[in-house]
This record gives structure tokens, sequence and C-alpha cells, in this order.
């Protein structure tokens, strides 16, 4: 696996494209003869499970934009994972899931799956076990069956569990209702916040800014609140949404649309990378500062840059991010004009104009 790569490339990167619970799972794997077997991957991170398989039929699954490229660029265009959940098909003997930090999007990966298993499927999960929640084996053993594990080798384990449940309806999409807007959001498993409002961006949202936009783009849009804000605010504008997840585009696609009739755009990319140059009044934005379990600045620096690229000449990013993080001395280094507009004791909200 020396040779694969994360997505985006950086150079210089220090983190590797797999984990010990990769190695565990593909060790497993070639144990087995999975010769003229159905396969579902789900969640490969940048394509170890899925070039493990090549050249057998599978079907590879993320929610994932970075993921899905990696996967592409690792494969040489041998794999192209789906994306949504409705792109399954048939029945599966075999699924192999690393398991995702975010236990509601497993439980709605477990539920969609069971109405894709026939009894004795076989589930093989792996984790690093210091990510392996306890709800992640009573989610497999109220959806799938009972669980039993691997010993653990290189701080990582698999988890075993071969189906003999009913088939379950998912509980997600959420509808959620936010105090101060008229209409509930729908919020897919995947997202941030996905139960509540979060926050730091109720903070953002208290402060929005003033004056006259043309184009608006929300980066990093998780369910769309806050372009729909800003739509609300200046209804000539015309809002774009940016996430590399999926179900944050479906999430951000669906709840614009009951709020409006005219139509937005919507980007699932890496940050803003595919988007038009010199194109935006105004970016909104509150980075995350994680990607699945990589926990560093590299996301909201990517942000920043493509913000950069995105605004029109004098045009402003509005970022809120949590104090500690000194975002407004990386913006320093990219823009003209910085300042920290306000705060509170936990976030800071940063001007930038380009």
């Amino acid at each position: 696996m020396q040779h694969l790569r994360r997505y985006p490339y950086r150079k210089n990167d220090l983190l590797q494209a797999w984990d010990s619970a990769d190695e565990l799972l593909i060790d497993h794997l070639r144990t087995m003869n999975l010769e003229a077997k159905r396969i579902l991957i789900v969640n490969d991170h940048y394509g170890a499970l899925s070039m493990a398989l090549t050249g057998s039929g599978f079907t590879t699954y993320t929610d994932s934009f970075v993921s899905t490229e990696a996967i592409k660029i690792n494969s040489q265009g041998k794999v192209t994972p789906v994306n949504h959940f409705c792109q399954w098909e048939g029945i599966y003997d075999y699924v192999f899931i690393q398991i995702p930090k975010n236990q509601s999007y497993f439980e709605d990966i477990l539920c969609h799956l069971t109405h894709h298993l026939r009894e004795g499927s076989q589930i093989i999960c792996g984790s690093m076990v210091k990510h392996l929640a306890p709800s992640s084996f009573d989610l497999i053993g109220k959806y799938i069956g009972p669980t039993t594990t691997s010993l653990a080798l290189k701080k990582a384990r698999l988890i075993f569990a071969s189906f003999e449940k009913e088939k379950a309806d998912s509980p997600y999409p959420l509808k959620v209702t936010v105090e101060g807007f008229e209409k509930p959001f729908i919020n897919h498993s995947n997202l941030f916040s996905r139960e509540k409002l979060d926050i730091g961006t109720r903070f953002l949202l208290e402060n929005m800014p003033g004056g006259a936009f043309d184009s608006i783009l929300d980066l990093g849009c998780a369910n769309g609140i806050i372009g729909i804000s800003a739509k609300l605010l200046f209804p000539a504008a015309r809002i774009a949404f940016s996430d590399e997840s999926a179900m944050a585009i479906e999430s951000a696609r669906v709840n614009y649309r009951s709020y409006f009739t005219d139509e937005a755009e919507f980007y699932w990319t890496n940050c803003f990378e595919s988007g038009e140059k010199q194109s935006k009044d105004l970016i909104l934005c509150n980075p995350p500062f994680h990607q699945s379990n990589t926990i560093g600045d590299f996301i909201a620096w990517q942000m920043f840059t493509d913000a950069k690229e995105a605004l029109k000449k004098g045009g402003l990013l509005r970022v809120i991010g949590n104090s500690h993080l000194g975002y407004q001395l990386k913006l320093k280094k990219l823009f003209t004009r910085v300042q920290v507009i306000t705060k509170n004791k936990k976030f800071m909200i940063i001007d930038a104009y380009k």
C-alpha cells in the first residue's frame, strides 16, 4: 500500500493513506474465498480496501468527495465509488466497513444494509481501538446480529456479525426545527450537529454582515442554513453551496428548495477547488477542524486559499472559529485586510478582504 496517496495531495504530508484497521481487514479478506460473491465496501477512506479487491465484482460506497477522488486516483480509474444508498443494488454476501466516527451515520448505513442482505450475509467491520465506540457494538447487534471480535493487532480490531435480523427503516434524515426559521430543516445522518443547531453556527447567524452582495457562497455548507440565512437577508443575491459530503449537499438542496423558488448552485467538492475564480462578493465559512478521525487545520487552510481565489477584488470572507485556533493569523498570510469583528467566550468571528 506504499503507493497510496491521500487526496488532496500535499507536499511533505506525513499522514499515510491507510491505517492498521485497513491492514487488518485486508489480511482477513485475503484468507477468504470471495469468488462469485457480491461484495460491498463501505467508508473506504483512500482506497486501501478497494485496491485489495481490484478485479473482483464489488461495489464501493462513500459519502465523501475526498475519498471518492482518492479511490479513483489510487486505482487509476479502475474503481468509481457510488455516493448514495439508492445506488446499492441487490443482495450482498459480504460487507466490509471502516466504522465511521459519526454513529448516526453508522446507524443509517446499517439500516440501509438490512435491505441488501440475506440471512447469513457476513458483515466485517474494522476500526482503530481508540476510535471504537461501545455504541458500535450495540448498533451492529440491533440491526445485524450478535458480534464477535478479533484480537487487537497494531491497535486495530475487527468486528464480525452474520445477518439474522429483519429489514429496518432508517430514522434518518431528521426534520429539525430551528428557532427563528419558519420551516424545519432536513438533516441527513452524516452532517455535523444534525440533531440541533450548533452554537458556532448560531453565533455566526447572529452576526451576519451588512452591505450589498450579488453572489454569495456558503463554504462547507452542511444543511445550508447559513446560505439560506444569507438569501433571506439579501433576496436578490445568487447563492452557492459547497461541501465534501454528498449528504450535506442533498440536505442543503432540499432545504433551499423549501424556502425559495429560484435556483442556487451546489458544489460537491473539496472545499471550493472546482469553483469559478473571482466570482463571489461574500463567502461565509465555519471550517471543520477534522476530517474523519484526523484532526488538523489543513481543511481550514484549504478553505481560506480557495475562498481567496473565488472572491472578487474587494470581496469579503467572514469566518467563525474557536478562538484558540487563531484563524486570524492564518488569514493575514492570504488577505490584505483582516479584522476580528466580535467574539465570545468560545468563538471568534473574523472578516478578511481580498
